[in-house]
């Protein structure tokens, strides 16, 4: 008998992945400030078209989250970039994060981004 689980673009044992980018006008930075189960992990400030890649193992918690804010002039965007069970059962999870100017676009990259957030104003 053999169990098969579809996971995406998951890989048993391997890092998880989020790939944070700028799609917005040229000239239009974006700063991004995260949280992985509440603790800081900094502030990054891209601009446009670079790219930021954080890789990581999930800690041996009950839930791993990884919240965002991004920043663009007067509008913000909360976003929850991340969500599994405990790093114990990693599996190389990738989520692509796309700043564009009408909101935050999400894939797991084997389809084509949708909007998931839109910008509120300060």
């Amino acid at each position: 008998m053999v169990l098969y689980v579809g996971l995406g673009n998951a890989q048993f044992g391997k890092k998880n992945s989020l790939h944070f980018k700028n799609s917005r006008s040229p000239g239009k930075d974006l700063s991004i400030y995260c949280t992985f189960n509440k603790e800081s992990l900094g502030n990054v400030d891209l601009n446009h078209g670079e790219t930021y890649v954080f890789s990581f193992h999930g800690k041996f918690d009950f839930k791993n989250k990884i919240d965002c804010n991004f920043r663009k002039e007067s509008f913000y965007a909360k976003i929850r970039a991340f969500e599994s069970g405990t790093g114990a059962f990693d599996h190389g999870k990738k989520n692509f994060w796309d700043a564009r100017e009408d909101g935050i676009y999400f894939t797991h990259g084997k389809k084509a981004p949708k909007l998931e957030y839109t910008w509120i104003s300060n």
